[in-house]
């Protein structure tokens, strides 16, 4: 998601950038750019309107013009106009004393509030809460056993009633089973339908009236665009909202609904969900999300999800070996694995500052880390441990047994080296000083080149090449 706009404005500050001076015309030159780019995202006329005006205003105030950096000083007005129109969000959500805390999710078809309960679930799990989940979507076939199997999933219970075709009545029932089986969060999913209508609006009217919710979240399709705002509006008129849930956020999206739900609704996005799995649920931070759609990564963000992610006693091993100048391609392999964890190689260099503008001129075809694994596995014992005695004709055999070329081999060789070098500084580092060479960890990657995606760099001569280069060898 955001790919486009974020394209689009990279192209107008970099045209601000090029410019020693600018002038009022030139702000809103740019800004009829930006104008564009929205409304092509999807975003709300009117939000898009304001949001302009706004920066504007702001840009023209003095402080760009006057400016000898205008470009940098534009990025900063738009950066903080777009966390202004997302937010602000306060993400967490408040438990009731005695529980249990009851929250209800609202929503039409299709848009994967099933899941998101069982997300939300594992969400509050890992928090240390015992959420159970209440199957009150009894109008969609099979709605109640797929709760069941993702409640499993999660490892938590899922409540229903045998043969009752009374939401009303299960979700009463739920809120007292909870209390005698010491479950803290009560989380209702209820019926929706392709569209709203009024039936569904009453049902789910009907539940709130009964349990008095203490949180109603409405989870709405990313993909949906201008639908899933107008959607959230009507919902909101009937059922006072508190918050969002966006779904599909990893898809292909243009992104409208983030940049518009809060300011059409004046309810905030509380979670996107990222992926598939049920731990793809993460709390929406408008900030990071603004430095995101302007290029500008967020290495919060991957600094948390890699906390929740890594085992802390391997980690705390690791650093040991780093710190001792021990880390071999063995033990590198194993860190590329545990990164899989929080996503694809292109997904995580998105979130370091400074490589989303990279990434257009690299071809990464996803399969980096199992070229990377075969590379590896092709070698010796002796190899992994000590990768510099792989000279000319070693690199021509592991590449062979790996099914990749040379030059592969060379290129994750100099990628371990330098990684391995980098770590051993960071072993001894403390928290901020690791923050910084983080940026140059992505960089390391792309330079040396995992295999299989820096392949522009890399031309290959063709047969009429080769020949011409012998001959002329020959002459010499």
């Amino acid at each position: 998601m955001f790919e486009s706009l974020t394209e689009k404005f990279s192209d107008v500050f970099r045209k601000m950038s090029g410019r020693g001076r600018i002038t009022e015309q030139n702000v809103r030159d740019s800004m009829r750019d930006v104008r564009t780019a929205l409304l092509e995202a999807d975003v709300n006329f009117k939000v898009v309107t304001q949001f302009c005006e706004d920066v504007t205003q702001k840009a023209v105030g003095a402080e760009v013009i006057k400016s000898l950096h205008p470009g940098q000083l534009m990025v900063k007005i738009v950066q903080d106009e777009l966390t202004a129109l997302m937010g602000p969000v306060d993400s967490r959500i408040y438990y009731v004393s005695p529980p249990p805390t009851i929250i209800l999710m609202a929503g039409l078809q299709g848009a994967g509030k099933t899941t998101t309960c069982g997300k939300l679930a594992k969400l509050l799990v890992k928090q240390g809460k015992h959420p159970v989940v209440v199957a009150c979507d009894l109008q969609r076939p099979a709605a109640v056993e797929q709760l069941a199997i993702v409640a499993e999933q999660v490892g938590i219970p899922s409540f229903r009633v045998e043969g009752s075709g009374n939401p009303v009545s299960v979700a009463r029932k739920s809120i007292a089973w909870a209390g005698k089986n010491e479950r803290d969060v009560v989380i209702i999913d209820t019926a929706g339908r392709l569209h709203i209508d009024e039936e569904m609006m009453r049902q789910v009217q009907d539940i709130s009236s009964s349990v008095n919710p203490h949180q109603i979240y409405l989870v709405v399709d990313a993909m949906t665009g201008q639908d899933a705002v107008n959607s959230a509006r009507e919902f909101n008129e009937r059922l006072e909202l508190d918050g969002v849930i966006l779904t599909k956020f990893d898809s292909d999206a243009r992104g409208g609904a983030a940049l518009s739900v809060k300011a059409v609704t004046g309810k905030p996005i509380k979670f996107i969900g990222v992926g598939e799995k049920l731990s793809d649920l993460e709390e929406f931070h408008p900030d990071r999300m603004a430095g995101r759609i302007l290029g500008m990564g967020d290495i919060v963000s991957l600094v948390e999800k890699a906390q929740g992610e890594f085992d802390a006693e391997q980690a705390a091993a690791m650093q040991e070996k780093m710190a001792k100048g021990k880390f071999t391609l063995t033990d590198f392999l194993g860190q590329m694995k545990q990164m899989q964890k929080l996503g694809s190689m292109k997904q995580i260099l998105k979130m370091i500052p400074g490589m989303g503008g990279q990434l257009d001129a690299m071809q990464m075809d996803g399969d980096e880390m199992r070229h990377m694994e075969a590379i590896i596995l092709s070698m010796t014992p002796s190899e992994r441990e000590d990768p510099g005695v792989i000279e000319a004709s070693r690199r021509r055999r592991i590449a062979k047994g790996a099914g990749q070329e040379s030059q592969d081999v060379s290129g994750l060789i100099k990628s371990f080296t330098q990684a391995a070098g980098m770590m051993k500084q960071m072993a001894g580092m403390g928290t901020r000083d690791r923050m910084k060479m983080a940026q140059n960890m992505g960089q390391m990657g792309m330079a040396g080149g995992f295999p299989g995606k820096v392949k522009q760099r890399s031309k290959r001569l063709t047969a009429k090449q080769r020949a011409n280069r012998k001959k002329k060898k020959r002459r010499r």
